[in-house]
């Protein structure tokens, strides 16, 4: 699925990853388990079967509204067994950043988005693990709260990127220069 996504700052990314450090250290699944270059705490803001490279000049100036404070809040769950339950930390939704969504969604047009990441309908969230049991669930909470992992956090969201799973590479969006990075031989 190709998205647009919403990178933390440095100290923001450093926190999540924290966290995926200790499910991983207690032996459950994380995103940290995903070794590829493009795999990094992010919001997912559209999620599509395809999104055109021609939309990115027209994206790139919405990076102007970076960075914007946020708060990922209290642990929550998506999914359903058997499948697998994924843990979150779902984004405090402010009118800034719905602003900025709904910006996103006009500038790329068209429709086919994943539900979750259409306007009305935006479930912001930044991915602890994935493909949890209901067991692993306890046990990640548990785990969590061992290492003294706060209800809510503070955070900045601050780049904009395009990633492509068909070349697996990820497109900066601004600020900064804009450059497609190398494939991601790794997934994500």
């Amino acid at each position: 699925m190709h998205s647009l996504e919403l990178l933390l700052d440095p100290a923001s990314d450093a926190a999540v990853r924290d966290e995926w450090r200790v499910l991983s250290a207690a032996g459950l699944p994380s995103q940290g388990d995903h070794a590829g270059t493009s795999n990094a705490p992010h919001v997912t803001l559209v999620a599509r079967p395809g999104l055109d490279p021609d939309a990115d000049p027209r994206l790139l100036p919405l990076s102007a509204a970076l960075p914007l404070p946020a708060e990922l809040g209290g642990l929550s769950l998506f999914g359903a067994p058997p499948r697998g339950l994924v843990l979150v930390r779902p984004v405090v939704v402010t009118s800034e950043l719905l602003a900025l969504h709904a910006r996103v969604h006009e500038s790329l047009g068209g429709a086919g988005d994943v539900p979750h990441t259409t306007p009305g309908r935006w479930t912001p969230h930044v991915t602890l693990a994935s493909r949890l049991t209901p067991d692993q669930v306890a046990r990640a909470l548990v785990a969590l709260a061992e290492a003294d992992a706060p209800a809510s956090r503070p955070v900045v969201l601050s780049r904009l990127r395009r990633w492509d799973p068909s070349t697996k590479t990820i497109v900066p969006l601004g600020p900064g220069p804009r450059r497609t990075e190398q494939p991601d031989d790794a997934g994500r």
